[in-house]
């Protein structure tokens, strides 16, 4: 569906019709993304006398009971309820339209060669996404101020759609990273890593509170200076996807918790018609 829209006073062009995928589909009886030693998510028929919840099995119709753990099992949105005492819903706060995005590619840095931070200090053999790659990855110009970025890490190879985390050490932000977004006022951050903070990190979550403006150690709600803002983590960006503006669209389903499943929507944008 071909369509015009004003973004920032300029207009832009975008097929509607033609979105990129950025989700990694959750294959319950095959191979699957994992992260933190989380079990499996998992699906088996619904049984109760007289029903089996199985066209197979002889019943009238499937009808399935899903276990998952949305932060680790495949791509999912969380908030700045992951972090406080009190509950927040990811759900409400992901945008009700699609909003500006700009999608980046970095290559993360070894330890040993990095001089940004994080806590605890990062160990000479992490990989680092850092202020300085994010920098220059984003275009001198742009058609507007994004609001959203997408990262996609490099190498990208398609394992990471089922790549299993546990006892590893994926890439992570620094803490300069983390506060470079807050300076760009990035509301919507998308990732292809399990998480923005190191697997074992003393339970700090640094990048995760710079992002939602929440002191460290603090657990009120109230005083997240950016608590409308969400973490798209376990997301897959396809090689044939150019760095570039675009337009982002959050689909999360209407289910309470700090993080739920989400289809991240990227629509590519271009000057005048689409």
């Amino acid at each position: 569906m071909q369509a015009r829209v004003a973004v920032d006073g300029r207009e832009l062009g975008v097929d509607l019709g033609r979105p990129t995928d950025l989700a990694v589909a959750l294959d319950f009886s095959g191979p699957q993304p994992r992260h933190f030693g989380a079990p499996r998510a998992g699906s088996r028929p619904f049984e109760v006398p007289g029903f089996r919840g199985s066209v197979e099995r002889g019943a009238s119709c499937n009808c399935e009971l899903i276990t998952l753990i949305p932060h680790c099992n495949g791509t999912h949105t969380e908030c700045a309820g992951h972090l406080t005492r009190e509950r927040l819903d990811a759900y409400r706060l992901a945008p009700a339209g699609p909003v500006p995005a700009l999608l980046v590619s970095v290559t993360p840095v070894p330890g040993a060669e990095c001089d940004e931070r994080s806590l605890p200090p990062p160990q000479p053999g992490d990989l680092l996404v850092t202020r300085a790659a994010l920098a220059r990855a984003v275009p001198a110009a742009l058609p507007f101020a994004a609001r959203a970025l997408v990262i996609r890490t490099l190498p990208n190879t398609p394992d990471k759609r089922v790549r299993d985390y546990t006892g590893q050490t994926p890439p992570y932000l620094t803490q300069e990273a983390a506060e470079w977004l807050v300076e760009r006022a990035i509301m919507h951050l998308v990732v292809d890593l399990p998480s923005i903070d190191r697997a074992q990190d003393e339970g700090r979550l640094t990048a995760h509170r710079i992002f939602f403006g929440l002191p460290p150690a603090v657990t009120q709600l109230s005083a997240a200076t950016r608590a409308t803002a969400t973490v798209t983590e376990l997301a897959y960006i396809p090689e044939s996807v150019a760095d570039g503006p675009y337009l982002l669209e959050l689909q999360v389903p209407a289910l309470g918790g700090d993080a739920v499943p989400s289809r991240p929507l990227l629509y590519r944008l271009t000057e005048g018609a689409p």
